[in-house]
């Protein structure tokens, strides 16, 4: 990164788009709650994975918002110039 500030922001979102892909596998894990890492997590997602599963209606039992917030900002994140960290 060159320094901007646009380009940090981008890359914070990155950090937190790879932190909603945390939360949905843990979803995979009947007991995963229970642990504290787990639950630092959900309360840093929290605030904007309750408003966005609320817009978007679950299709079955499968939540398609943490895919579309993931998609989100990521294409946010490069829109404002940070370089991809791993995909």
């Amino acid at each position: 990164m060159s320094g901007s500030p646009l380009e940090f922001i981008g890359f914070i979102l990155q950090i937190f788009a790879y932190l909603v892909i945390a939360r949905a596998l843990t979803t995979w894990f009947p007991n995963a709650r229970q642990y504290a890492i787990v639950q630092l997590l959900y309360q840093i997602t929290d605030p904007v994975m309750i408003p966005i599963s609320k817009l978007i209606p679950r299709i079955g039992m499968i939540d398609l918002s943490p895919t579309i917030l993931v998609f989100t900002l990521l294409i946010i994140s490069r829109a404002l110039g940070a370089r991809p960290i791993l995909f």
